[in-house]
């Protein structure tokens, strides 16, 4: 015997396998991520990381996993290496959109978005951050070229104008 499916079912069915592509119903806020740090294109391991958005701030030593808040805003990156001079800042590694917020955008009409871009649920940030490292006096530009010192200052020679001898005058007869 088959049982009939009403209109209202089989609407609200068909709403809920479409909200599987929903960022607010299916992702999440929090994403891991690995943080690994390079120098002179060699892997450079205890370097201290700061990961910071304007939801929260994390602490991670290299190579290290960290779970972060996702936000639609850059993640802001500084490293440093205790007793090394390296150290590396980076205050724009950008969140992408992910697939996820495209089904919501279809599905809400756009209501969903904004939702999913306030939480962040709808973004996500890479899953590998490499970090290069470098040593902040090769990075400082050359040391400005002093002035070369002024030549020594030699006499020009004074030339005096030649000037024609005036005529005499014309003796007048009184």
């Amino acid at each position: 015997m088959r049982v009939p499916l009403s209109a209202p079912f089989a609407a609200t069915m068909l709403l809920l396998l479409g909200l599987g592509g929903c960022a607010t119903l299916t992702g999440n806020t929090e994403q891991m991520v690995l943080v690994q740090t390079i120098q002179d294109n060699r892997e450079l391991t205890g370097a201290g990381c700061i990961l910071s958005n304007d939801v929260g701030k994390w602490f991670v030593t290299t190579p290290g996993r960290i779970t972060i808040r996702k936000s639609q805003e850059p993640l802001k990156v500084d490293c440093r290496k205790h007793g090394s001079p390296a150290i590396a800042t980076d205050d724009h590694i950008d969140p992408k959109l992910n697939g996820s917020v495209w089904g919501n955008v279809i599905l809400t009409l756009g209501v969903g978005y904004f939702v999913d871009r306030n939480t962040g649920a709808g973004f996500d940030y890479p899953s590998i951050l490499t970090i290069v490292m470098q040593d902040p006096a090769r990075l400082a530009p050359p040391a400005p070229m002093p002035a070369p010192p002024p030549a020594a200052a030699v006499p020009e020679a004074v030339v005096q104008p030649k000037v024609a001898p005036s005529p005499l005058p014309n003796p007048v007869v009184y």
